[in-house]
């Protein structure tokens, strides 16, 4: 797994222990994740599919993307399609991802970067592999965020943050048994580089072989815990989990993951998305790629669609920015 890893995790900053009183969180449900495929047809896990609305505010949907092995001219991508009212959060652990958008952002990200936009008032996006790993084929493996705004932020104007797999804030368990990237958001002090309209955390944690962590978590958050592969426990209940399922939790003031002492050869680690944020509690329409608070608002961004007003696919081709170089921001 090229996302990031550290040669010696006891050289990084370490999770205190959790002080006397600290709460666990108890898990809620833990639900598996269907298959499905999306753009032109690369294979997804449906994290959230059959959680309760209330659970996920202030996130829409999550997909995993992959993990999969393609072979030469297998790779795929999606077209051009547009976005309103919210934002992508696109994490790359395996493989490589060209991204573009009309107002001008875009870049490649690769093993450990992240790709931030905020689609806002709206704007076209689209994603594609780059023409040689179509050629060569080669494993692809990430996910997909959508994190609503609240109505206030919905007619922002479009913003792209581009995340190096170096900038993630990274942290250890006290006895180095667990990796934490924190993305954005921060636990324990460590803070991670996304910048949100919404107060969230978001983190990659790899748990070895019969380690265990605590991570404190903000009680105002909500919080939730998917598998992205390995086998292992959640909460103080050790309830257990394992690939491609989502662990909800309840109230309290941290979060307990444990992975199991044999893990299968391919997969050495407990690999998980920990993710929570303070939740919006306003009305939601999601309709395809709008996230408004009404119907209006929905059938408003349709035709605002048809009539060209998030903007149109560029012409010329999509730049190749090799990983490290700057790419163009959207203002």
């Amino acid at each position: 797994m090229p996302a990031v890893t550290v040669e010696n995790p006891l050289a990084l900053p370490r999770i205190e222990p959790l002080a006397e009183g600290t709460v666990p969180r108890r898990v809620l449900a833990v639900t598996t994740a269907p298959s499905g495929f999306e753009g032109e047809g690369f294979p997804v896990h449906r994290a959230f599919a059959g959680i309760r609305t209330e659970h996920l505010d202030p996130f829409i949907m999550m997909d995993q993307m992959g993990e999969v092995e393609y072979a030469a001219g297998e790779p795929k991508g999606t077209p051009w399609h547009p976005h309103r009212g919210f934002e992508t959060v696109t994490y790359i652990i395996d493989g490589i991802f060209d991204h573009r958008d009309s107002h001008g952002g875009g870049g490649t990200i690769t093993n450990g970067d992240t790709q931030w936009m905020t689609a806002g008032s709206g704007l076209l996006h689209i994603e594609t592999p780059p023409e040689h790993l179509v050629l060569s084929g080669g494993l692809f493996h990430g996910i997909q965020l959508w994190v609503n705004l609240p109505k206030a932020k919905k007619w922002s104007p479009p913003r792209y943050q581009d995340i190096r797999s170096g900038q993630v804030g990274l942290a250890s368990s006290q006895d180095g048994g667990a990796l934490v990237r924190v993305i954005a958001g921060a636990i324990e002090g460590v803070s991670g580089p996304g910048i949100t309209h919404t107060p969230i955390t978001l983190a990659h944690v790899s748990v070895t072989p019969g380690a265990r962590v605590e991570l404190p978590w903000r009680k105002d958050f909500n919080a939730l815990v998917y598998v992205l592969n390995g086998r292992g426990t959640v909460g103080a209940e050790n309830r257990p989990i394992h690939t491609a399922q989502t662990a909800v939790f309840g109230t309290g003031d941290s979060i307990v993951i444990a992975a199991d002492q044999q893990q299968d050869s391919r997969h050495p680690n407990l690999d998980v998305i920990v993710l929570g944020g303070e939740p919006i509690r306003e009305p939601v329409v999601h309709y395809g790629p709008f996230v408004m608070n009404t119907e209006d608002e929905v059938r408003q961004a349709l035709m605002d669609f048809h009539a060209g007003k998030m903007g149109v696919e560029p012409t010329e081709a999509i730049p190749h920015i090799q990983p490290g170089e700057t790419p163009p921001v959207a203002q």
